[in-house]
């Protein structure tokens, strides 16, 4: 494990609330009710068995990312054909949905077009296309909702699950989180186009902060086993998880710093 990061867990739990609330109008999703900050009730679902990734940049630091697949000579990433000439972190042409292979633990997960995953037997075309423009539905209402409030969202992956429950026809739902750092990449707009022309990073809100200090400082590639993350890298990470929270809500963050078990038994019993 690389380390822990204060309020984490209560910061994604909330965001990921904030944002079930905020696009339900556009899809359903699994979440019941929110009895504490570190914890979400939600309906049982099936999975589907891909990760939708959609990108509107062109940026990343892991191996996996579609800016090292550009920059190793790739023009064609999961289906999509990229122009010449194209910078780190500068927008794609258009946002695009690159589906994510379901890794077993330990594996990494790979990038796949929609013509390889279908291949492989694993989803309908039927399915995978609902859920593709559910996940450009929700990609194009949380760019506009980041923009309202200064920041760029760059890139995100949305779980889809069957909810046997619904009615046929309509049993797709958004599970899991949405929009979160975890699963985001959230810049600040502000001086964005500034930092692009100087070939600086952009400002992140999201955990790029801890995976960029895993790659350049720590020098670890994502094989063997991680390093420990110092302190200082922990806050900072905290501080720029509840920014996210603030930013993207909108609201303070008020952490509940009582015991967890305790508390989270209350809340359960009396939910």
């Amino acid at each position: 494990m690389v380390g822990t990061i204060p309020f984490k867990g209560q910061v994604l739990n909330q965001l990921a609330q904030f944002w079930f609330d905020h696009t339900r109008a556009i899809a359903p999703n699994h979440m019941v009710s929110v009895p504490d900050p570190n914890v979400m009730i939600a309906r049982e679902c099936e999975p589907l068995p891909v990760e939708l990734v959609m990108r509107a940049y062109l940026t990343g630091v892991t191996s996996t990312s579609i800016w090292k697949a550009y920059e190793a000579g790739a023009r064609t990433f999961c289906g999509h054909a990229l122009p010449d000439g194209m910078r780190k972190n500068q927008p794609l042409p258009r946002p695009i949905l690159t589906p994510s292979t379901k890794a077993a633990k330990g594996d990494h997960d790979v990038s796949v077009s929609r013509e390889e995953l279908l291949a492989m037997g694993r989803i309908s075309p039927e399915l995978f296309d609902r859920a593709a423009e559910i996940a450009a539905a929700l990609f194009a209402a949380g760019q506009r909702h980041a923009a309202s409030r200064g920041l760029i969202l760059a890139d995100t992956k949305y779980e889809i699950g069957v909810d046997r429950t619904r009615p046929a026809g309509d049993q797709l739902v958004v599970i899991d989180e949405i929009h979160t750092p975890d699963s985001s990449r959230y810049w600040y707009a502000d001086d964005y186009e500034a930092r692009l022309a100087r070939g600086e990073e952009p400002r992140s809100l999201d955990k790029e902060y801890v995976r960029r200090w895993l790659a350049n400082d720590a020098r670890w590639s994502g094989d063997g086993p991680p390093p420990v993350m110092p302190d200082d890298v922990r806050v900072e990470a905290a501080r720029r998880y509840i920014a996210s929270y603030e930013l993207v809500t909108g609201q303070p963050f008020v952490p509940d710093t009582r015991d967890p078990v305790p508390r989270i038994a209350a809340a359960l019993d009396a939910a």
